[in-house]
């Protein structure tokens, strides 16, 4: 393999690698769940809901961060919106790991029936924006 071929696969694959991450592709951050504790079931229930609901819209945020990386990335070598700070990883890890912290209250509280807990909403069904 030429020299060259070489060092174009580097730097390309250096370029896709800082591409924003998938959101179904980001693991979630430890949140302890003692700052839940005192909520009764109705509070973690719709502290839940608003979790979730920021959740979906972080990860629509990401997915579009990513798709401007791809962009960028073909047409002008960089990941723009990795540069521009619009990836949202973090800010998805945290909110997993939130959502990950009131199912656990939600279960030591068997504020289900079943026990079961609430899954977190799949963020990696394409949803239109209105």
């Amino acid at each position: 393999m030429k020299i060259q071929n070489k060092i174009a696969l580097v730097f390309g694959t250096i370029i896709l690698v800082s591409c924003a991450t998938a959101p179904d592709k980001i693991a979630p951050t430890y949140v302890s769940s003692l700052q839940y504790s005192k909520y009764d079931c109705e509070q973690v229930s719709e502290e839940l809901r608003l979790t979730e609901e920021a959740l979906v819209t972080a990860s629509l945020a990401q997915k579009k961060a990513r798709s401007n990386d791809t962009v960028g990335v073909i047409f002008l070598g960089l990941p723009v919106s990795s540069l521009s700070g619009s990836n949202q990883a973090a800010h998805i890890a945290n909110l997993k790991g939130t959502v990950d912290a009131l199912n656990k209250i939600n279960v030591e509280k068997k504020c289900f029936k079943n026990e079961t807990t609430i899954p977190a909403p799949d963020v990696s069904v394409d949803r239109t924006e209105e």
